[in-house]
């Protein structure tokens, strides 16, 4: 032939190829055609890229092997149609204009022609052309050894003409129902892909999820993903290759420019060199090929909105089996897909570092207030002691007294603070709490309003209690949750003005219950309630700040609270009142 024979004969496996009723019908259509108009070989071929490939091969056992699955440059065949004599559906090229070696053909009859003008010779070419509905060549049809080892007289060319219609309806159903196999083949390692993207934590196991769908939807001999290294992620995915570190950089570097221009790079023998590679980048891909053992491969730049994270690169060993446009465009939704699973990847690895870091910093947050409030608790506690020894004294009088009871004023607001940080300590500790057992609410309620009534009768105030009839089984620790109760009725009675009324209430829902301490006191302003729970805030009202307190108070509530899986809110109005809602989850 003028053009030459392939450098390496491509073959497909027929039994994969559409479905097996297409197949049946071809086949069907070959035997007729050497059945009923007398030759020994008939040939369906269907094109796919620039090959066709003989997909129905009807005749003797040395022609079925050598020919089925075969691949045939299209260049060839149109060189060929260009030499050839118009028969109708059917082209004639005689012996004498083929220009054919054994090695392009893949298998010539051994035919001795007849002593006749109209003998056939084993090199005549009898094809017709098949073509879609839009005009398209899908395929060919070939007859070879005449019956009578003459070349077709008009009659049977009459014949023949009914058969390339049959054949050219078979092959046109046969090559829609392959596209639509290879939609869904491809749909399906999508939809796996998508699965296990989203369903694994880990980077290396989304990979290592992801090889199977892909090898096999794409029925790729090779498949190679690689997470590209950033400033806190170390570099991801197949184990390294032997390819050259400067080969490697160079594809990189292509792969990326593919991802900003959103290509699918495909390389190999019959293939031109993408636009989107460099003269440089493109000459590495194919030594990358032969490296690799390899004809053909597809790189499929991976990626998230505008950054370039890694490729995917999905390798044939036969380089005349094309990668279609369904497969390109699929491969490159499944590596959008791929790059946001390694975002995601990415974002819970530094979630999780930073939790780690913040668990570190609470530890040790906790174990400073510890130590702090223990080394002040010793020398406090002898201050105390030093100063009860001295109010004892009755010679002590005047200016003095006054002094010392100044002095231990102070000494149990500061023994306050310092009860205050280690109980702060206590619940941020990490690993430490108690644990939630089912529990009843309502005496916890009654024993914190007891604690307070003294408070209460000396302010004239007034509680209303409403609780159910029956016991209220909350998910809390009993001191806990006496501790979170007391802080808030003692500030009711702290912060509402005498004659004043406190309402304190217990309601059960489906899944949790609702404690709420309500008061008629002089409420918080929209400002401080943003910062209500903030350790050591005091409110900017001067009102509050006249009454004694450390500032951690609600912030000890919030941690134990949160603590047991609940949580705490507050509606308040200057001059109003305030309602301090707590939400503890119910035994199941």
């Amino acid at each position: 032939m003028t053009d030459g024979s392939p450098r390496v004969r491509s073959h497909i496996d027929v039994t994969t190829w559409s479905d097996a009723g297409s197949r049946d019908a071809l086949d069907l259509v070959a035997s007729s055609v050497a059945e009923m108009v007398g030759f020994e070989i008939a040939i369906i071929s269907v094109v796919r890229g620039d090959h066709m490939y003989a997909v129905s091969v009807e005749g003797s056992n040395g022609a079925t092997d050598a020919m089925l699955g075969l691949a045939t440059p299209i260049s060839m065949v149109h060189t060929e149609l260009a030499r050839a004599d118009d028969w109708g559906r059917f082209q004639f090229v005689p012996h004498d204009r083929v220009e054919l070696d054994v090695q392009a053909v893949g298998w010539v009859p051994d035919l001795e022609p007849i002593d006749a003008p109209d003998a056939w010779h084993p090199l005549d070419l009898l094809i017709a052309p098949l073509h879609d509905e839009a005009g398209v060549m899908i395929g060919l049809l070939s007859i070879d050894v005449p019956m009578t080892g003459r070349r077709p007289d008009p009659t049977q060319r009459h014949l023949l003409e009914r058969y390339v219609l049959q054949a050219e309806r078979a092959l046109r159903m046969a090559v829609e129902r392959d596209d639509l196999a290879e939609r869904i083949r491809l749909a399906e390692a999508a939809r796996r892909v998508v699965r296990f993207a989203t369903s694994q934590d880990d980077l290396e196991s989304v990979i290592d999820d992801c090889r199977h769908p892909l090898i096999e939807g794409f029925r790729a001999d090779f498949l190679a993903i690689r997470i590209y290294p950033s400033r806190s992620v170390p570099a991801a995915g197949s184990p390294p290759t032997d390819l050259p570190d400067d080969v490697i950089e160079l594809i990189r570097a292509g792969t990326r420019r593919a991802w900003t221009e959103q290509q699918v790079v495909v390389t190999g023998p019959f293939v031109e060199r993408a636009g989107v590679f460099t003269d440089a980048e493109w000459t590495a891909s194919e030594h990358a090929l032969e490296i690799l053992g390899l004809g053909s491969s597809m790189i499929v730049p991976l990626g998230a909105g505008r950054e370039s994270l890694g490729h995917v690169i999905l390798g044939r060993k036969d380089p005349g089996l094309r990668w279609s446009p369904d497969e390109q465009a699929s491969a490159l939704d499944i590596a959008r897909d791929i790059g946001q699973a390694v975002v995601n990847s990415r974002n819970l690895a530094k979630e999780q570092n930073l939790v780690g870091e913040l668990r570190r910093l609470a530890t040790y947050k906790s174990e400073v207030l510890s130590t702090v409030s223990h080394e002040l608790k010793n020398p406090l506690s002898a201050i105390t002691g030093h100063l009860e020894l001295l109010d004892s004294d009755p010679t002590i009088t005047g200016d003095a007294r006054r002094s010392i009871e100044a002095l231990d004023r102070a000494a149990r607001r500061m023994g306050r603070v310092v009860d205050d940080l280690l109980l702060l300590a206590e619940v941020e500790d990490p690993e430490g709490g108690r644990a939630s057992e089912p529990m009843d609410a309502v005496p916890v309620l009654r024993d914190a309003l007891e604690l307070t009534r003294v408070a209460a009768t000396r302010r004239r105030l007034t509680f209303e209690i409403t609780t159910p009839e029956d016991e209220v089984l909350v998910c809390c620790d009993a001191v806990d949750l006496d501790r979170v109760v007391t802080n808030l009725v003692s500030n009711a009675v702290k912060y509402t003005p005498r004659g004043g009324r406190i309402w304190l209430t217990l309601v059960t829902h489906e899944r949790e219950i609702e404690l709420t301490v309500a008061d008629e006191g002089i409420g918080i302003s929209a400002a401080d309630q943003a910062r209500l729970f903030t350790e050591f805030f005091r409110s900017t009202n001067p009102q509050a700040v006249a009454q004694p307190g450390t500032g951690l108070g609600l912030t000890i509530c919030r941690r134990i609270v949160e603590r047991h899986g609940g949580r705490i809110t507050v509606e308040s109005e200057l001059g109003v009142g305030s309602a301090f809602r707590v939400f503890l989850p119910r035994p199941a």
